[in-house]
C-alpha cells in the first residue's frame, strides 16, 4: 500500500488532496492554514494543523513508510526549505515539489536538488499531479526508483541474445535511468547484432553496449535487469537461478517471473513503450540518442504501429517524436546489404517449394542466422505468395523464420505445431521462428545428404501443420492474436522485427 505525505497546503495542494484522497494507501496532511485543516478533515482526509516545517512534527505525523512526499505550499522559499527538509527526513521516498507562485530561478534550482520532480504553475493541475502521485504508473516509477537505489554496486541490463531494436532500446533507457539515482548500469547482451538495420542503429547512435560471451565473469555485476525478456535463462545466457533485481516486458510469461521489481504489460507493443513511460514519470529529459533508439523500437515492434499497437504506443511516439533525429532513422532503415544476405536469398529463391499461397525454403549451411529474416521478407513480395519460411542450418541447430501477409494463418500456432516436439517455436500471427537441434535427425554424412534430410523433416513437417490448421479452422475463426513471450534462444536472432521472430 502506497503511504503519501503532503507538506503544505496551498490552492494547487488542496486540489491535489482531492483527486487523490480516493486512491488506495494512506494519506497524512501536515498544514498551517487552520481553515483548509479543517476543510481537509470534513471530506474524511487525515490531516494535522502544525508548522510543515518542524522536522519532529513531519516524522511524527508520517505513516511508518513514505513513499511519496509532496511539497504543496504556495509560498516559493518555504516549500524550498520543506523540500529539504523531506530530503533529509525521508531519503528513500519519491519526493515532489510544487514551485509556488512567481519563483525566481534560485528557488527552483534549490528545488530540483532537494527532490525528484519540480511541477511549475503552468503545469500543476490536479490530474497531472494526481497521475504523478496517484497512477498506477506514477507507483511503479517509484517502485522501480528504490529498487535501482537499493542496488549497491554495476547493474548490469540484459536484452535478449541477439538483441532486436525494441530491446537495445529499452536496455539503453534503464541503463540512463539507473545513471539518474548514482547506479553503474551496463547495457549487455549474448549473441550477436548481425542484421545490418540494428547494427546501423548501434553505430549510428554510438550505442554503448557490452556484448558478454559464455566464459564472462558475472561477478562483475551487483545486480541483474532483464528487458524484453522476462526469465534469467530463457532466451539469455544466464543461469537460471540468477537473482534478478528488474524485470520489463511486454511479453506475456510462460511461467512465473521472479524479480524485486516487476513490469510485465502485455497490452502494449513494445518494451519501448514502457520505458518511454518511466523517462517520462521520473521527470527525465529525452535526449537525441535514446529517443531515437525507443522511437524505431516501437515502430519495430509494432510493424509501424499496424500490428498489436495500443494507444500507450501512439503516446509514446507522440513524447519521441521531437528529440528523435530522423536523419539518423533514414540512415537505420537504409542499410546496404551484405553479401551473405545476398546469397541467402538467392538460394531461398532457388530452392523454394511453394503450395497455394505458401512457400518454404530451404537454404542449406548459413553464415548469418540474420539472413533468414530478410530473406522470408523479401519472399513475400513474390507474386501470390501470403506465407514463407525461410531455414538453414549453423552449429549443430536448425534456425527458421517465417513471414505471413494477408494470410489465414497463425504463424506462432503453426510453428508450434509443427516443431514444438522436436524443437521450440512462437511469435505473432503474422512473425515466427522456430529452432530445432540437428541431433533429432541423427547421423548424416555429407553436406548434400544433410540438407536433403533436413528438408524433409522441417518441410513436410511445416506443410502438414498448415494443411491441420486449415482444415481445423471454424469457418467464424478470427486471426487475431495477442503477443506471445520469445521462449527460445534466438530462433530467429535480431531482426528488426519482434524478438527474434
Amino acid at each position: 500500500m502506497v503511504s503519501r505525505l503532503v507538506l503544505g497546503c496551498g490552492a494547487v495542494g488542496q486540489r491535489l488532496i482531492e483527486k487523490i484522497a480516493s486512491r488506495d494507501g494512506d494519506l497524512e496532511v501536515i498544514c498551517g492554514d487552520r481553515d483548509r485543516v479543517e476543510t481537509l478533515r470534513n471530506d474524511n482526509v487525515r490531516a494535522k494543523h502544525a508548522d510543515p516545517a518542524d522536522p519532529d512534527i513531519a516524522r511524527e505525523a508520517a505513516p511508518t513508510t513514505v513513499d511519496v512526499v509532496v511539497v504543496a505550499g504556495d509560498d516559493a522559499e518555504r516549500n524550498v526549505r520543506l523540500a529539504r527538509q523531506a530530503a533529509a527526513a525521508f531519503p528513500d521516498a519519491f519526493r515532489m515539489a510544487y514551485t509556488g507562485v512567481e519563483p525566481t530561478d534560485d528557488q527552483r534550482a534549490a528545488l530540483g536538488e532537494a527532490v525528484h520532480r519540480v511541477v511549475d504553475p503552468g503545469s500543476a493541475t490536479a490530474a497531472y499531479l494526481t497521475d504523478l502521485v496517484a497512477s498506477e504508473e506514477g507507483v511503479q516509477a517509484r517502485r522501480l526508483r528504490r529498487t535501482l537505489r537499493r542496488i549497491d554496486g554495476t547493474l548490469a541490463v540484459i536484452m535478449h541474445d541477439n538483441p532486436d531494436p525494441d530491446a537495445i532500446a529499452s536496455a539503453v533507457a534503464l541503463s540512463r535511468i539507473a545513471d539518474t539515482v548514482g547506479l553503474d548500469a551496463v547495457a549487455c547482451y549474448y549473441g550477436d547484432i548481425s542484421h545490418q538495420e540494428n547494427r546501423a542503429l548501434v553505430n549510428l547512435l554510438d550505442l554503448d553496449l557490452r556484448q558478454l560471451g559464455p566464459d564472462d565473469d558475472l561477478n562483475a555485476f551487483d545486480g541483474f535487469a532483464l528487458v524484453d525478456h522476462s526469465r534469467p535463462g530463457v532466451n539469455d545466457q544466464l543461469p537460471e537461478d540468477t537473482p534478478t533485481d528488474v524485470v520489463i516486458d511486454h511479453h506475456p510469461p510462460r511461467a512465473p517471473v521472479e524479480a524485486r521489481f516487476v513490469d510485465l504489460r502485455s497490452d502494449v507493443g513494445a518494451t519501448s513503450t514502457l520505458m518511454t513511460g518511466y523517462l517520462d514519470q521520473f521527470g527525465l529529459e529525452i535526449d537525441r540518442t535514446v529517443a531515437t533508439a525507443l522511437l524505431y523500437g516501437v515502430r519495430i515492434d509494432t510493424a509501424d504501429f499496424s500490428r498489436e499497437v495500443s494507444a500507450a504506443d501512439f503516446d509514446a511516439a507522440a513524447l519521441l517524436l521531437p528529440h528523435v533525429d530522423t536523419g539518423v532513422l533514414e540512415r537505420v532503415e537504409s542499410p546496404s546489404v551484405s553479401t551473405d544476405t545476398l546469397e541467402t536469398v538467392g538460394n531461398a529463391v532457388r530452392n523454394r517449394e511453394v503450395r497455394e499461397d505458401v512457400l518454404c525454403s530451404c537454404v542449406g549451411e548459413i553464415g548469418d542466422r540474420d539472413a533468414l529474416a530478410q530473406a522470408a521478407d523479401r519472399l513475400l513480395d513474390m507474386d501470390g505468395i501470403h506465407t514463407t519460411v525461410v531455414y538453414g542450418h549453423a552449429d549443430g541447430v536448425i534456425y527458421l523464420s517465417a513471414r505471413s501477409r494477408g494470410s489465414d494463418l497463425d504463424l506462432g500456432e503453426t510453428l508450434r505445431s509443427a516443431y514444438d516436439q522436436i524443437g521450440s517455436a512462437g511469435g505473432h500471427a503474422d512473425m515466427a521462428g522456430a529452432q530445432i537441434p540437428l541431433g533429432v535427425i541423427g547421423e548424416v554424412e555429407g553436406d548434400e545428404r544433410l540438407d536433403r534430410v533436413v528438408r524433409d523433416v522441417v518441410t513436410d513437417r511445416f506443410f502438414d501443420a498448415v494443411q491441420d490448421t486449415r482444415l481445423d479452422r471454424p469457418a467464424s475463426f478470427s486471426t487475431e492474436t495477442g503477443s506471445f513471450e520469445f521462449p527460445f534462444a534466438a530462433a530467429d536472432p535480431d531482426a528488426p522485427g519482434d524478438s527474434g521472430a
